[in-house]
């Protein structure tokens, strides 16, 4: 079968056609403009296709209680224009297949699940570190839903201001995860864009510090049995090295299994899919969407 997956980021969009890695027959990117703007390039691209289904995997916050008369809608977002807007319900309707809807970052996490670092894992979990900071993850076999979805980005950490006086950049809790460790957090507290800082500046010791606080918490809660970090700010190689040491210094020997104490390297790791894991989520999604489609007919 032919799917349409869509990664919708705050900055761009990227839209592809294909079944899988191996697949991927078109793909089309653009800037992520008005819900208007944004929505018929969307449209327009996939109206050239026959599809068996549409996966999309959007910022958020998102809903996604197919009981509730907002499904499908990127609903109290900050990103200016976007709030309240009909994403899911708007492009099925267009297109006429059915659409698989979630966060991007539980998206890329059934992409690793599916086809790159996840693979044969029961349970995994997905990090993104970039424009923001977010978490998907799989729990036996399923994405993980509850309240609302999961917003790993804004956990709060300890926050010493002796070491780090930086106050934190999000809006609403200032010095959580995303407040401290985003690209724009480093950009912020450093006077520079991320990726022009060297690779032996102090920005990179404080921010795996962050990170390996994050994932020590997400191991100690969630206990996946594999922890895979993606996003921009993760293209710096230094920092995988030193996050790993970190988890292990903060763990202090606490957690005393082989894939964490001797093998920490394959424990806490890159995106298998690397820079294409969320619009290759996305035809994951859609794949789940044909699969429950053909289970109600």
């Amino acid at each position: 079968m032919l799917y349409g997956g869509i990664e919708v980021g705050g900055t761009k969009i990227i839209c592809a056609v294909g079944a899988g890695p191996a697949d991927v027959q078109a793909e089309s990117r653009f800037p992520t403009t008005t819900p208007g703007e944004a929505l018929a390039q969307i449209i327009a691209f996939f109206q050239q296709y026959s599809l068996a289904a549409i996966g999309i995997g959007s910022f958020g916050p998102i809903s996604l209680n197919r009981g509730a008369s907002d499904y499908g809608f990127i609903t109290s977002t900050p990103k200016q224009g976007w709030a309240n807007t009909d994403l899911a319900g708007t492009i099925g309707r267009a297109l006429d297949v059915p659409v698989g809807f979630d966060t991007d970052v539980n998206a890329a996490a059934l992409g690793e699940w599916h086809w790159g670092a996840g693979k044969d894992l029961e349970t995994c979990l997905y990090l993104t570190i970039g424009t923001g900071v977010g978490g998907g993850g799989i729990c036996n076999g399923r994405l993980m839903h509850g309240l609302l979805h999961p917003e790993m980005g804004h956990i709060r950490l300890p926050h010493d201001r002796g070491v780090d006086p930086f106050a934190g950049i999000c809006p609403y809790h200032g010095d959580c995860l995303e407040g401290l460790a985003s690209g724009p957090a480093l950009q912020a507290r450093w006077g520079a864009p991320a990726e022009s800082l060297a690779a032996d500046h102090p920005a990179w010791a404080l921010e795996a510090h962050y990170l390996a606080l994050a994932c020590v918490s997400f191991m100690c809660i969630l206990s996946p049995q594999r922890i895979i970090l993606g996003g921009g700010v993760m293209s710096q190689p230094q920092l995988f090295p030193l996050i790993q040491r970190e988890v292990l210094t903060l763990l202090n020997g606490y957690i005393q299994v082989p894939a964490v104490m001797q093998h920490i390297d394959t424990y806490i790791v890159p995106p298998g899919l690397g820079s294409r894991v969320g619009v290759l989520g996305a035809l994951a999604l859609a794949g789940q969407a044909a699969l429950q489609q053909q289970a109600v007919q």
